[in-house]
């Protein structure tokens, strides 16, 4: 499977997660997103997206609210603490999209991936709760990253 993963703020390639999706046997694409200009790492992010075609986009945080800027995506996006209030002007998402947060999350507020579930009205188990922070880097949060990728359905 073709996986594109966008990097949160701060964030750089080759990360714990992407590392992990690429141990698991799947191609991953893991563009450098700049951190002061949401506008050009959009563009980045259309551009890998439309030449790379993957089966699936995972966005981190700020990679999130990429994920969610994306045009023309008909590919289950599965978005980790999705910092969407912060950067995105979107504030739906596709249906099939899975949401991966801790509710300890100290960063980014578990509520706000509770009010992306409302307003795009996705199911109530579109949102997953796991993990102790923002990070999602544990081992139990990676495999349910990697789960949420490889379904069909959740």
């Amino acid at each position: 499977m073709k996986i594109l993963f966008l990097h949160g703020w701060h964030s750089v390639p080759g990360g714990v997660k992407p590392v992990f999706l690429k141990e698991s046997g799947h191609t991953v694409f893991n563009p450098a997103l700049p951190d002061d200009d949401f506008e050009e790492a959009l563009r980045i992010a259309q551009g890998e997206f439309d030449q790379q075609q993957p089966n699936v986009v995972v966005g981190s945080s700020r990679g999130g609210a990429v994920a969610m800027n994306l045009r023309r995506v008909s590919v289950r996006l599965v978005l980790l603490c999705p910092a969407w209030r912060w950067f995105a002007s979107v504030q739906i998402v596709k249906s099939g999209t899975i949401i991966l947060h801790s509710r300890s999350d100290n960063i980014i507020p578990f509520y706000d991936s509770e009010e992306l579930l409302r307003n795009s009205g996705l199911p109530g188990n579109a949102l997953i709760e796991t993990g102790s922070d923002h990070r999602l880097a544990d081992p139990a949060s990676l495999q349910m990253m990697l789960k949420a990728c490889e379904q069909d359905s959740f």
